[in-house]
């Protein structure tokens, strides 16, 4: 996916979950943050960001900000809606028959649901997608926050495992070079032995690497 009218800008400070304040040619602008969770190793004072301007004039923040430049030199996306994007590109090219997003399994809402024919049977599959920011000496760890939505995701994917579904957690990796994703343990043990559980009931952990530039990111 690619991002128009990509601006550069030095991040200040981030008042609340949404907007951060960022220093534009010596303007300082209030600008929409596309990721609600911490991504305090990422939002640190004086980084580099990236920000592209919105086409809504009526809008009360002109930018949004996509993309932090690393102090060891990763470019990271952070936009939280590229995950699921990225993820249906590459649903895309499994060969399934039926791929159906925003599907309601038990109580939650799973990513995706898919579905494969093969001969004269019909397979059933279940997604769910997650964006990996945080990044450790070239390993990746997700969560970068407690998460107890994903825990109750992985619950429910391994019931759907129990009942022959065939379910997948996949980890969409938004920077180069790291290939591997692992459960930040220490910051959510809960979804960690969550994670183990669900593996341990038949549900596949994928990892989605991916391309990232200052204006897109794809798969590689």
């Amino acid at each position: 996916m690619k991002y128009p009218n990509i601006t550069p800008a030095v991040f200040i400070d981030r008042p609340n979950r949404f907007t951060a304040n960022v220093e534009i040619n010596g303007r300082i602008k209030t600008v929409h943050v596309k990721n609600t969770g911490r991504c305090k190793e990422l939002l640190i004072p004086g980084c580099r960001v990236y920000l592209t301007k919105s086409g809504n004039p009526d809008r009360k923040t002109e930018y949004d900000l996509v993309s932090v430049h690393k102090s060891n030199g990763l470019i990271i996306n952070i936009d939280s809606g590229a995950p699921n994007m990225i993820a249906g590109e590459w649903l895309r090219s499994q060969n399934f028959t039926k791929i159906k997003p925003e599907y309601t399994y038990g109580d939650s809402r799973i990513d995706f649901y898919m579905e494969r024919e093969m001969s004269d049977t019909i397979s059933r599959y279940l997604m769910e997608v997650k964006g990996c920011t945080l990044e450790i000496d070239g390993i990746g760890y997700f969560p970068d926050a407690p998460t107890e939505r994903g825990v109750k995701h992985l619950k429910e994917l391994a019931k759907a495992a129990e009942e022959g579904i065939r379910s997948y957690i996949a980890f969409v990796i938004q920077m180069d070079g790291v290939t591997e994703v692992r459960p930040n343990t220490k910051t959510h043990p809960q979804f960690a032995a969550a994670l183990s559980e669900a593996t341990e009931k038949g549900v596949n952990m994928i990892c989605i690497p991916c391309h990232v530039e200052p204006d897109s990111i794809s798969l590689i």
